[in-house]
Formats: C-alpha cells, sequence, structure tokens
C-alpha cells in the first residue's frame, strides 16, 4: 500500500488510497470533457503551469517535456515505495492524444501498478486544464519501469511494504 511521504515529526496520515479529490484538489468547476475518462479520485503527484520555455515556435508544448514531468511523478511514486533512490529503467506505450499549450496547468497522477524484487511498474497520465474555460482533458499516458537503486548504484530488493 502507497503511503505518501512525510517527514519523521509529521502527523500519521491516512492511507493514499483514503485520499479522494477536494475541491482544493479539483479546480473550482474543472470538467473532464470529450471521450475522456473522469480525473483519477487522486490528488495530483505534480501540478504546473506549461510556460514559454517549454513551447516550440508554434505555443505547442514539447513531448519531451512532457515525458519529463510524468517522469518525475512517477519517480516520486516509486521512491516513497522504495524508501530511497530508484532509476528509471523504461517507458511503455505512451501516445499522446492533444496537445498541451503554453498557460494550461498539467497534472500528472499516478498509481502503483506492481512491484517485483528491485522493480516498480507505476502508471501514469497526464491531464491539462484550459484556465479561462476550467476545461481538463486527458493529454496522455504511460507506464513506467523504476528499479530501486543502493548506494552502490546497483538494483536492491524493496523493503516490504508498510
Amino acid at each position: 500500500m502507497y503511503m505518501p511521504f512525510r517527514l519523521s515529526s509529521s502527523p500519521s496520515l491516512p492511507p493514499f488510497e483514503s485520499y479522494q479529490m477536494s475541491q482544493l484538489a479539483t479546480p473550482r468547476g474543472a470538467r473532464a470533457t470529450g471521450s475522456q475518462a473522469e480525473l483519477p479520485p487522486t490528488l495530483p503527484l505534480v501540478r504546473l503551469i506549461a510556460m514559454p520555455a517549454d513551447a516550440n515556435p508554434n505555443g505547442d508544448i514539447f513531448g519531451g517535456w512532457l515525458l519529463s514531468q510524468m517522469d518525475l511523478a512517477g519517480g516520486s511514486l516509486a521512491t516513497q515505495r522504495a524508501r530511497g533512490r530508484c532509476a528509471t529503467v523504461a517507458v511503455d506505450g505512451m501516445v499522446f492524444h492533444e496537445p498541451v499549450f503554453v498557460g494550461d496547468e498539467v497534472s500528472c497522477y499516478g498509481e502503483m501498478v506492481k512491484t517485483g524484487r528491485t522493480s516498480m511498474t507505476v502508471r501514469v497520465e497526464a491531464w491539462r486544464r484550459h484556465l479561462p474555460s476550467d476545461e481538463v482533458r486527458k493529454v496522455t499516458q504511460a507506464v513506467f519501469t523504476y528499479v530501486a537503486i543502493g548506494e552502490d548504484r546497483r538494483p536492491r530488493p524493496l523493503p516490504p511494504p508498510t
């Protein structure tokens, strides 16, 4: 079971599965549109605004920038499960359904799909919110594989789940 990262002085928090998106987590009036699935029922792992430095001359955000944000989100989840350093070893099945534009709010949601002896598989979805209209759409998703890394920079076994 995934537990949110907390410092040792933090109060005890309920398991991740018990978190529901609140008005603070879901922008006011935000709605998924089109043939899109519903927003994930968890808090985003990463949320940021796409900036001009992240775009091509046409104002579309580079796919590599979005991939890196998704990797950061999935890596955060993997690092918490591994209770230490992790490395990305694979990304599978990434398809861009829609562009992201300068000024869009990008949120990345993730879930642990499975764990092995040293590896973790995390599914990450990226959603964009057009700020003026509050329209929310899923942009892409991918499956990331991470490996827990020891101090010697070699794979290490995952600790037992807490």
